[in-house]
């Protein structure tokens, strides 16, 4: 396993597998640099525009800017502006499934609580599959230092407690698929039927949901045009490149957003940072507290938010906020959020799975709480559905409390397929 590993990191540190041609600050470009990045997957990233030699080969081999991105794949074949799951299809990462098998559990989501799950499980000898619609992580991919995390006294990255966890879990037998969209979840049939977007069907007994949240997008008009052109919901080296040496805004104040602000300082010219309380102690850990009042190029600015940006040939040049002096402009040309969480649970819509008004889900003692409904802690309103991580309602957001609820849902799963399983044989006896 450990010269697996070593393999891996070797391959990335080299830069081989695909080769992503284009402009290095493109949204496309990024986004696909981010979720080969994201899934541990070696790369490499050539700006043509650069060298006049290759934006010359580049207008030669391309009919307009609508095939850039290229990606140049080691089996000689070349994407023209793909989507994250034509690169995914093309790279053999899609896995087949037999209709027929019907897995003890599928976890939906690939976050820490997600893969907790999944190790377990698997470890167990139940059979798991596990499927992410983007990579391993979750928002806690995002985390570019996490230093409380018990076992890891200098820290680890998110990603790489991520690609970590996602090891292990295939260590044990988890069939794990990334890309994989869920569409729908049909809890009326047994055994319960998952339809992913190409329309494939996976069946299963049980079924946990640990889709997490994603940052919350601020209504700020004109926001959308800039995505992965300037604003940015996520800290990784990818962005750290693009920002290198200059200016950056960032809008947070919980524990990820502390983590974005001491990973870029230590990278671009200065980091202003806007929260919209009046002090962190309510939602940030001291020692990140701590680490931020040290830095010489981060300038907070306390109940103060963004009341506009500034924009010019599809690029921002500044960002306005507003405070308890008024209003005051920041010039830059990039700008993070880490704001609040969204639950990721709009493909739920169908599936009789409650939830509070809020969107996240309800399970165990608040369940019973609102509905009378008894199920056991992690259950949701339909039986033999489990709920794990940021997506559940009244769950603790910390890394340490997703992987603590994904080890003891397993035990949950044990008695459902049980009690199901003796059911079974009574109804079987009595016919």
């Amino acid at each position: 396993m450990r010269s697996m590993i070593l393999r891996r990191v070797r391959l990335i540190e080299g830069g081989s597998g695909p080769v992503i041609v284009g402009r290095q600050d493109e949204a496309r470009v990024v986004a696909l640099q981010e979720f080969l990045a994201c899934n541990s997957h070696p790369h490499t990233v050539i700006d043509a525009f650069d060298d006049p030699d290759g934006a010359a080969w580049l207008r030669r081999v391309t009919k307009s800017e609508e095939d850039l991105p290229l990606v140049i794949c080691p089996d000689g074949s070349v994407l023209r502006a793909p989507s994250e799951a034509e690169l995914a299809s093309q790279l053999g990462w899609l896995a087949h499934f037999d209709v027929e098998r019907v897995y003890d559990v599928a976890v939906i989501g690939a976050g820490p609580s997600g893969l907790a799950a999944a190790v377990y499980a698997a470890s167990e000898g139940l059979s798991v599959a596990v499927f992410d619609a983007r990579a391993p992580g979750g928002q806690a991919g995002a985390s570019m230092r996490i230093e409380n995390y018990l076992g890891f006294p200098t820290g680890i990255t998110g990603q790489a407690l991520a690609a970590r966890a996602f090891v292990q879990a295939q260590k044990f037998g988890a069939q794990i698929v990334v890309p994989a969209r869920i569409r729908s979840l049909d809890c009326h049939c047994s055994p319960i039927e998952l339809e992913l977007d190409n329309n494939r069907r996976v069946k299963c007994h049980t079924v946990v949901i640990a889709t997490g949240a994603a940052y919350r997008r601020p209504q700020i008009d004109g926001l959308d045009r800039f995505g992965g052109r300037g604003t940015y919901y996520w800290a990784s080296p990818v962005e750290a490149e693009i920002c290198k040496g200059k200016e950056v805004v960032l809008v947070g104040g919980g524990n990820s957003a502390g983590q974005a602000i001491v990973y870029l300082a230590s990278r671009v010219a200065h980091v202003h940072v806007l929260v919209r309380s009046s002090n962190l102690e309510a939602s940030m850990s001291r020692y990140l507290i701590e680490r931020i009042g040290a830095l010489s190029n981060v300038t907070l600015h306390m109940q103060t938010q963004v009341a506009g940006i500034a924009h010019e040939r599809g690029s921002i040049t500044a960002v306005r906020s507003k405070g308890p002096e008024g209003e005051c402009v920041l010039k830059t040309s990039h700008l993070f959020f880490f704001t609040g969480a969204t639950p990721n649970t709009g493909w739920l819509d169908n599936a009789q799975v409650m939830t509070d008004e809020k969107g996240f889900v309800l399970t165990g003692s608040v369940l019973e709480a609102r509905t009378g409904l008894i199920r056991t802690p992690l259950e949701t309103s339909v039986p033999g559905v489990f709920a794990i991580g940021d997506v559940r309602s009244g769950s603790i957001k910390r890394v340490a409390a997703a992987a603590g609820e994904g080890a003891a849902v397993v035990a949950s799963i044990h008695e459902f397929l049980a009690t199901t399983r003796d059911s079974a044989r009574n109804l079987a006896r009595h016919d």
